[in-house]
């Protein structure tokens, strides 16, 4: 493969690599169970052995294998390093150019639900008008993509790999889309791209918290305010750990099943929006077929060093000054269960042209994975207005 090729790519797992995968999991020391009986200590140790069971017994990775490879798969260098993609045309031949880029603890998987109406609006109750070419990248270290050697793959590194990749697979007009790492590399791609970029849909901005308005807060600001305190104490030692040793942790996510479907999984059923069952969202195959894309390709220290790389960057966006803006017209989605829920006159500080703006009444961190069509609707809505 020369620099600039884009060259078809197929998923096939070796039978002895499943095999490895069984034996591991049945050989697994545990440990005794928690002392709550709630989820506050971790994964509880019931649910995880009866995942883990069901991962070992009844899981089919050759279904998922299949699946995924009837789409579009390919290859491509991009700055040195190998990148993994989906590229799927819509049969309409005026559909608009999408990139949507994935986060931490997700994948592409995240986005197989969407696929087929934002490509194919017609054939699922939809207008031509909303059709989508989309192109769907692993992020470096993730899913099928190569894991850097280096340090300096960071967001801002990547967003121009992807305005470079955007450019190279003919797209001189385009849209950039993202929640989690996606978010910071969409608002990256605007930042570095605005002659091409026609628009970015977040979910959710990043953007501060306003001091000017601290005397006169919504109940949703001071929400807001609440949920960030609560997540610096009790949801963000993954991200410390990742942040600072992820080499550490990375022998265990890269050697164990277990302790990569607990450092995983305890992230689906915090972030996402349930009532106590995650199931009743996404379904224990879909939680492993996710999984896998991590299992597999072995990038547990990989993808953790996005963390070291970039983490502090985003948390100044989170919660520092505003230092930068963006100018490229903007489409906020706002999901209940998202960490991150700024309000909007605190983003329209960084995102100088926000068009749509929307919170919703369900869905959590994983939107397209957990509510496809809420987040087909609004990425519709948004890039109505700019396409």
């Amino acid at each position: 493969m020369t620099s600039d090729e884009v060259v078809p790519f197929r998923i096939e797992v070796p039978q002895g690599t499943l095999g490895d995968l069984r034996a591991r999991l049945a050989g697994t020391r545990w440990p005794e169970a928690e002392t709550v009986d709630d989820w506050s200590q971790g994964v509880p140790l019931s649910y995880l052995r009866e995942l883990c069971r069901h991962w070992a017994e009844d899981y089919d990775w050759r279904a998922t294998e299949r699946r995924l490879n009837l789409l579009a798969q390919f290859r491509t260098e991009v700055d040195g390093l190998g990148i993994h993609l989906l590229h799927l045309r819509s049969p309409h031949p005026d559909a608009f150019p999408v990139v949507l880029t994935h986060g931490w603890p997700g994948s592409v998987v995240e986005f197989l639900k969407v696929i087929g109406p934002l490509t194919d609006p017609t054939a699922h109750g939809g207008d031509a008008a909303d059709a989508f070419h989309l192109v769907v990248p692993s992020l470096p270290g993730y899913g099928f993509s190569d894991r850097p050697a280096q340090p300096g793959w960071g967001v801002e590194r990547i967003a121009g790999a992807w305005a470079r990749l955007m450019a190279r697979l003919g797209y001189r007009r385009y849209g950039a889309q993202g929640g989690d790492w996606g978010t910071s590399v969409s608002t990256s791609i605007a930042q570095q791209d605005p002659e091409h970029v026609a628009g970015i849909h977040l979910n959710p901005p990043l953007a501060p918290p306003d001091p000017a308005t601290f005397d006169d807060l919504t109940e949703a600001e001071r929400a807001t305010l609440a949920a960030l305190e609560h997540a610096a104490e009790w949801e963000s030692g993954y991200s410390q750990e990742h942040a600072t040793r992820p080499q550490t942790i990375g022998y265990a996510l890269v050697d164990s099943p277990v302790a990569l479907c607990a450092w995983i999984v305890e992230k689906f059923w915090a972030w996402t929006d349930h009532d106590g069952q995650l199931e009743d969202v996404l379904t224990r195959d879909e939680l492993l077929d996710n999984l896998m894309l991590y299992w597999l390709p072995g990038t547990g220290a990989a993808s953790a060093r996005l963390y070291w790389e970039s983490i502090r960057q985003v948390n100044r966006w989170i919660s520092g000054p505003v230092t930068d803006t963006v100018a490229v017209p903007t489409g906020c989605s706002i999901f209940p269960k998202e960490l991150q829920r700024p309000s909007r006159r605190w983003a329209a500080r960084r995102f100088l042209d926000i068009r749509w703006w929307n919170e919703l009444d369900k869905g959590g961190h994983f939107a397209a994975f957990e509510q496809p069509e809420l987040f087909v609707n609004e990425v519709r809505a948004f890039f109505r207005l700019v396409r």
